[in-house]
């Protein structure tokens, strides 16, 4: 990656960029200064003089999000750095930033993370297609193939990834549909949050910096609507050096990138996102020193403007009146022929979807309330509404609940209407009416509150007069909202209309007007040359000219009561003093007061060094069905190894992984008659995994006879391997319960033989677990040919006769060393390894001998030294676990089992 940047982003290239940026943003500086001192004396003016709009009716929440964070979870991340995947802890606090960790607990201990993404920008995709679509057009002359894939293999079929046209791309995928569609509305509102623009409560800095940025663009020649105007100032300063710098990098570059269309295309990424970090660090440090220079100048021009503002606004009026004389008659022509016949059309494809948003915004708050009602109703009491209303406390920023809402607007489409116009993309429109109906329903849940916290305080009221409190409060919220949506959507339109239009208008006048409007600075003073630019005064009056029109439409639609928008003559002023007074209360802490307790996570605050305090979570953790909690967050990969389409990897890796398989196995019960109950997995650093790393351990169960068992008594030994070398073993013998039975062994050949006819023979499914060193899965025992079965009988006839007098140690220990390998998936913690001694078992009968041996006997290879544990069993049982295949056999009776560890 390295190499790459390096080679084509050398010192001479890196120079450029750096003398580009420095142009761009003297330039944008100059503007910037002059559109400073309008901005301030806009906003002297209007704290002078007054003004505003209806009074809202709904209550407006400061800090929402006081001691709250978005979400947090667990997702897989693709890491560029090493070409993995790996499991992350990401948390999204009430910024918006997501960060994500090693795990949890290094959030928790306020560790750094790993890094941090501000999603300005940013494009949220759910499928390879999309994100296909966008890389495709990266460069230019570069064509994917119709089934070419991208240089990024998803782990799963559930993809989330950040796309931007400058900065790094970020890969995330996790394992449900469910969670896919959780963490994308998360996603989507970070994105939208970080898009919402400047803030507002700048009065002087937000429209000097838009206004700057604006102008720039038009000496460019770009009018319309940007996408690119997100973030604070210096991502959009760096975004406004991108614009141009961007394509003579890919012209310049573009061509001498080799190797495949994918390679070349990451190589791009690669190189893009160094040069836009390039970019942004110098923009930062310009910006800062560019807002100080300005803050300098501010007392005093706030001075000079108090001091002389009436003259100041007079001397403003008359330069107007001239530029009007000048413009309004080809304002009037091109309004009439080219924006008139489109404005109907216009304002009908914004008001749809975003009405139907609106309305699901009220829709939602109502169903939220009802079904307060309905738990309250069912005996929930105070105790019930407490925590209930804790959790609607946050329903605005509940980016899964909102997410129907936001999708109504999603629908806005200005197809036909955006080329005529300008216009980029309805993105800007659509993501401007999201954050409207979030502030709505931020402002309708936090009146809810507030006028039922004063009706229920000092009240004793049971379940019937709660729901009709509730109902109350519910009607006066529901008709309030109703007014300040009407209110909001029909500023939205006229600003959406105004932002639509004036571009078109300016850039249809600017090129016949512009030579006249250097005549009109000499009317202007020079003292009052700063707060009075010719160029604002010529965009004022264009705005002017087309207002009036825009106004007509929005209130004809109000009078024709589409979309329930209220009309302009109804006004509610004061209509409801107490409520506005009840606004500056603190906010209701409904867990506490109402001891309905908080069962949503708390996830702690982040960063080293802060209070151990807890935030309170909007969106609850993602519970998955039939799915645990995922253990070793830290080390987790990807799901399973058949997902993970890498290259290179390590085997220590790998090992790893199948440490991590091995934790979530259960553990083998200690009679064949329980049944199994998993145990947890161990530390994943445990002398105990090491040790069963080192030496496998596997488990066989066999049937003993209580002689042959009683001949296995602890202490060592020698076993004598193929080539002749001796090697000493250790032999315990673990002693459990034994429950002695009618002696079914103890009978004649004949006599076993029409046993195992019948039953099946133990024999026969330790000899098929054992074939092919464990890789072909035993049969179902009912199910053995006739052959197989005379087979068998015959071979345990011999053995009775041959083999009778042969102690069980040494089949045992013979039998060992042919044995398949041991296995590398077995369950560690199937045996104790704590090296005990148990005492020797009693003397058994030794009529058993024999079909031990019988049952042992195989024509394999001896296999490397380790560790192997034999459990004996007396009775019909077979084996407990099939290691290799994963298939469990429970015997009918349990007679005794006697345990067996040989060292080797």
């Amino acid at each position: 990656m390295g190499d790459v940047i390096s080679t084509h982003l050398d010192e001479g290239k890196r120079k450029m960029i750096t003398a580009r940026t420095r142009q761009v943003t003297e330039e944008f500086g100059h503007v910037y200064e002059q559109q400073y001192a309008v901005a301030l004396f806009n906003s002297v003016r209007f704290e002078m003089e007054g003004g505003g709009g209806p009074q809202p009716q709904l209550l407006h929440r400061k800090d929402p999000l006081e001691d709250r964070s978005i979400f947090s979870g667990g997702l897989f991340q693709y890491l560029e750095e090493n070409k993995r995947w790996r499991n992350r802890f990401v948390f999204v606090a009430d910024t918006y930033n997501i960060s994500f960790y090693e795990n949890k607990v290094a959030h928790e201990r306020g560790l750094r993370p790993k890094g941090t993404i501000n999603c300005a920008g940013y494009k949220a995709l759910t499928s390879m297609e999309e994100y296909l679509e966008l890389i495709n057009t990266s460069l230019p002359g570069i064509k994917a193939k119709v089934d070419s894939g991208p240089f990024v293999k998803c782990a799963t079929q559930f993809p989330l990834i950040l796309w931007h046209p400058y900065a790094r791309h970020h890969y995330f995928c996790v394992l449900t549909e469910k969670e896919q569609k959780k963490w994308h509305a998360v996603l989507q509102d970070c994105v939208r949050h970080s898009n919402n623009g400047l803030s507002e409560e700048c009065r002087v800095q937000t429209p000097a910096f838009t206004d700057a940025v604006r102008l720039h663009r038009q000496a460019q020649g770009h009018y319309g609507t940007w996408d690119m105007m997100c973030g604070g100032p210096p991502q959009i300063l760096a975004n406004l050096v991108m614009e141009t710098l961007h394509p003579e990098l890919r012209n310049l570059i573009g061509p001498r990138l080799k190797g495949k269309m994918q390679q070349r295309q990451r190589n791009w990424m690669l190189i893009s996102e160094a040069v836009y970090k390039q970019v942004l660090s110098q923009t930062q440090a310009q910006y800062e020193a560019l807002v100080q220079a300005c803050e300098v100048e501010t007392s005093r021009l706030d001075a000079v403007l108090r001091t002389d503002m009436d003259q100041i606004i007079t001397s403003k009026e008359h330069v107007s009146g001239k530029i009007r004389a000048l413009v309004f008659p080809r304002a009037e022509q091109l309004l009439r022929g080219s924006v008139q016949p489109y404005l109907s059309s216009i304002l009908e494809a914004l008001m749809e979807p975003t009405s139907r948003g609106f309305s699901e915004v009220r829709d939602v708050f109502f169903r939220e309330l009802v079904e307060v009602s309905k738990n309250t109703l069912n005996g929930g009491g105070k105790d019930k509404l407490g925590e209930h209303m804790d959790k609607i406390s946050m329903l605005a920023f509940h980016p899964v609940k909102m997410q129907s809402c936001y999708e109504k607007v999603e629908q806005l489409s200005l197809e036909g209407l955006q080329q005529r116009f300008d216009v980029s993309s309805p993105s800007v429109f659509v993501q401007r009416a999201q954050i409207l109906m979030r502030e709505q329903m931020a402002n309708a849940v936090y009146t809810f509150e507030h006028l039922l916290h004063q009706s229920l305080e000092g009240k004793v009221q049971g379940g019937e007069d709660l729901c009709k409190t509730i109902h109350c409060c519910q009607d006066r919220v529901l008709k309030k909202y109703d007014y300040d949506s009407s209110t909001v959507r029909k500023k939205f339109f006229r600003e959406a209309l105004l932002q639509i239009i004036i571009p078109y208008m300016l850039k249809q006048l600017s090129p016949s007007c512009h030579l006249d409007l250097p005549r009109f600075q000499e009317l202007i003073f020079e003292d009052f040359s700063r707060f009075i630019l010719v160029e604002n005064v010529f965009e004022e009056v264009v705005l002017q000219s087309v207002t009036k029109d825009i106004m007509m439409a929005v209130k004809e639609a109000a009078v024709q009561k589409r979309h329930n928008l209220y009309r302009d003559s109804l006004i509610l002023t004061n209509s409801d003093p107490n409520l506005h007074l009840l606004g500056e209360n603190p906010s209701v802490d409904w867990a506490t007061q109402f001891r309905g307790g908080n069962e949503e996570p708390e996830v702690a605050l982040g960063g080293g060094g802060q209070s151990s305090r807890r935030r309170r979570q909007v969106v609850s953790m993602i519970q998955l069905d039939e799915m645990g909690p995922l253990p070793y967050e830290s080390c987790l990969e990807v799901p399973g190894v058949d997902f993970i389409p890498e290259e290179g990897e390590m085997e220590e890796e790998v090992e790893v992984e199948e440490v991590e398989v091995k934790a979530q196995e259960p553990k083998e019960p200690e009679t064949p008659t329980e049944p199994d109950h998993p145990k947890g997995p161990d530390s994943p650093d445990s002398m105990q995994e090491i040790r069963y790393l080192i030496k496998p351990v596997v488990e066989m169960v066999v049937p003993a006879s209580e002689e042959d068992i009683a001949v296995l008594t602890n202490g060592t030994g020698t076993l004598t391997l193929e080539d002749g070398k001796e090697e000493e073993v250790t032999l315990i013998t673990t002693l459990v319960e034994m429950h002695r039975k009618s002696p079914q062994w103890m009978s004649a050949p004949q006599e076993v033989s029409e046993q195992l006819v019948e039953t099946g023979s133990p024999d026969q499914e330790a000899e098929g677990g054992l074939q092919e060193k464990g890789e072909a899965a035993i049969e179902d025992k009912g199910e053995e040919d006739e052959a197989a079965i005379k087979n068998t009988i015959q071979e345990i006839e011999i053995a009775v006769q041959e083999e009778d007098g042969k102690r069980i140690t040494e089949c045992a220990v013979y039998s060992d060393a042919e044995l398949a390998p041991p296995l590398a998936d077995s369950s560690p913690w199937g045996h104790d390894d704590s090296r005990f001694q148990s005492p020797t078992n009693e003397v058994l009968d030794e009529g058993k001998s024999q079909l031990i041996m019988d049952a042992l006997k195989t024509e394999v290879t001896v296999v490397d030294p380790g560790e192997v544990v034999v459990v004996l069993e007396q009775g019909d049982t077979a084996l407990h676990n099939d290691y290799e295949t994963g298939e469990d056999f429970t015997g009918k009776t349990a007679e005794c089992e006697t345990e067996m560890l040989y060292e080797i």
